[in-house]
């Protein structure tokens, strides 16, 4: 198993404004994403364990809602390593749009 894609994502939501829209948006986020499926998905306080599926293969994870920020981690087969800095990116910009302050 390869070392874990970590991504943090600052917000000035508060935990609990950024856990509710996570777990109201996460599915929405990830629909958008045509190759992206989401598995499983079970919040245990302000952590939440997912496993999810991309071209075939399948990743797990988790996130952790903190006051200022989200940190994300994710183990991703060998297949999908070659994908790493493209999820990277996609994460943030994913995780931005949801906790952006409106």
């Amino acid at each position: 198993m390869s070392a874990p894609l970590v991504v943090s994502i600052p917000h000035r939501l508060g935990r609990a404004e950024a856990a509710r829209r996570l777990k109201t948006g996460l599915a929405r986020a990830a629909a958008s994403v045509p190759v992206l499926k989401v598995d499983e998905e079970r919040w245990d306080g302000d952590r939440m364990m997912f496993r999810i599926r991309a071209l075939g293969q399948a990743a797990i994870g988790h996130l952790d809602v903190a006051e200022d920020h989200v940190r994300v981690e994710v183990t991703l087969p060998w297949l999908l390593q070659k994908f790493a800095e493209v999820a990277q990116q996609a994460i943030k910009s994913r995780g931005h749009l949801l906790l952006e302050k409106k």
